[in-house]
């Protein structure tokens, strides 16, 4: 795997940023039908509190050879903000694919495009697919963060969770109106049935131990009474790495396969 660090001036966030990228190397292995075809991307979302890094095993982005591309999202539930220099959700459905395109000729159309995050980047990868069906072909969320339904309810001086109200009302905007908002998954699933637009191939999991198992199982419910065609898995587990692996492992095969 060739190992690179970008750094760019990025105007979505109004500032120089950088992202991570993993690139298969495949000059002298066997030939498959995966080497045969053109390079596929992914981008890969870190959850709240941590920042870049590759948590997809080597091994399978040269095996089905696909680049893995790791932004730098801060807490920002990969949400667009009104301040200045916080578009993360633009920067993600825009900016970022169309600077892997020009730049490396990779994320060419969204057969070729995927996205998937843990946590925090569980919510972003299916809000932005959402957001951006033409750019993102499938998308997976592992132990998302769904918690756009409570924040909705949520009022001045509370603070559930890791965070207080205004951290919640930063990201996603003034929590009365979230119910009818483009920072609610749910309202975008609605919008692109209404418009008749492909929706993203979606893949989801939980651990039945993980403190977002309800979250989870509602989005699940949402998803099935729309008639949304997804993938959701649950099994023994907690909000860790451990279980986040074991379904990189069984859902990258799932995603590069066909």
């Amino acid at each position: 795997m060739a190992n690179l660090t970008i750094r760019f001036r990025s105007r979505c966030l109004d500032r120089y940023t950088t992202f991570l990228m993993y690139l298969p190397e495949n000059f002298e292995g066997a030939k498959t039908k995966y080497t045969e075809r053109p390079t596929k991307t992914l981008f890969l979302l870190h959850g709240y509190i941590g920042d870049a890094g590759n948590w997809v095993p080597e091994y399978l982005s040269e095996k089905y050879n696909f680049a893995v591309v790791i932004p730098n999202g801060e807490n920002s539930f990969w949400l667009d903000r009104k301040a200045t220099g916080h578009d993360y959700c633009r920067f993600l459905g825009e900016e970022l694919p169309d600077y892997v395109r020009k730049t490396f000729g990779l994320a060419k159309g969204k057969e070729d495009t995927y996205i998937m995050g843990l946590s925090m980047g569980g919510f972003g990868a299916i809000h932005t697919a959402f957001a951006y069906p033409d750019v993102f072909g499938k998308t997976v969320g592992l132990s998302g963060a769904y918690i756009h339904n409570g924040v909705a309810k949520m009022k001045p001086g509370d603070a559930p969770g890791i965070a207080n109200y205004e951290y919640y009302r930063e990201c996603f905007g003034d929590p009365e109106r979230l119910a009818e908002s483009d920072n609610n998954p749910e309202v975008l699933i609605k919008k692109l049935k209404a418009a008749g637009k492909q929706i993203p191939e979606i893949y989801m999991a939980c651990g039945t131990e993980d403190f977002l198992l309800k979250e989870n199982r509602e989005m699940d419910r949402f998803l099935t009474e729309q008639g949304v065609e997804h993938t959701y898995l649950e099994s023994e587990g907690t909000h860790n790495m451990e279980f986040w692996s074991r379904y990189v492992e069984k859902f990258i095969p799932m995603l590069f396969e066909s």
